[in-house]
């Protein structure tokens, strides 16, 4: 089975059935995508397939054939949202933050300057136990040049 991710083609040797987090750690060793609940609703899974949050810990890898998967490897250093999360000190624990900076991006890509309001609903999903949501807030506006001002 070929799969495509930060672009480039990968053929992995696995059952379809098997969650995409396994495949990206596992068989392509991309280990920034991270295994929290295993049921699809912490968020610190999620990937970009074909330029949408998803939870890879659900998603066989059958069900990526033909998309093209983005990983938090696959976002450059440089990126807004990644400049941002380090301006505004937004890790703390940090397991959850490739999963929180995925969304994020996603978010930006369809909604470049989003409300408070939209960036709650986008990133309900993604659970954060150490509770930074107002740093990922203003994170996520810095990243669209607002300052962290809504």
């Amino acid at each position: 089975m070929i799969v495509v991710v930060n672009g480039k083609e990968h053929t992995v040797n696995v059952d379809p059935e098997t969650p995409l987090l396994w495949v990206l750690r596992e068989q392509l060793g991309l280990t920034g995508s991270k295994f929290g609940c295993g049921e699809g609703l912490c968020g610190a899974c999620t990937v970009l397939i074909d330029g949408a949050p998803e939870r890879s810990c659900v998603t066989p890898v059958k069900d990526v054939q033909g998309k093209p998967v983005v990983t938090i490897e696959g976002i450059p250093e440089d990126h807004p949202v990644k400049k941002a999360w380090l301006a505004e000190e937004v890790s703390q624990c940090g397991y959850c933050q490739p999963g929180q900076i995925m969304g994020a991006v996603a978010l930006l890509k369809k909604k470049p300057q989003p409300s408070d309001a939209d960036i709650d609903a986008a990133m309900s999903g993604n659970l954060c136990r150490c509770g930074t949501y107002g740093r990922i807030r203003r994170a996520i506006h810095a990243a669209t040049g607002k300052g962290g001002k809504p």
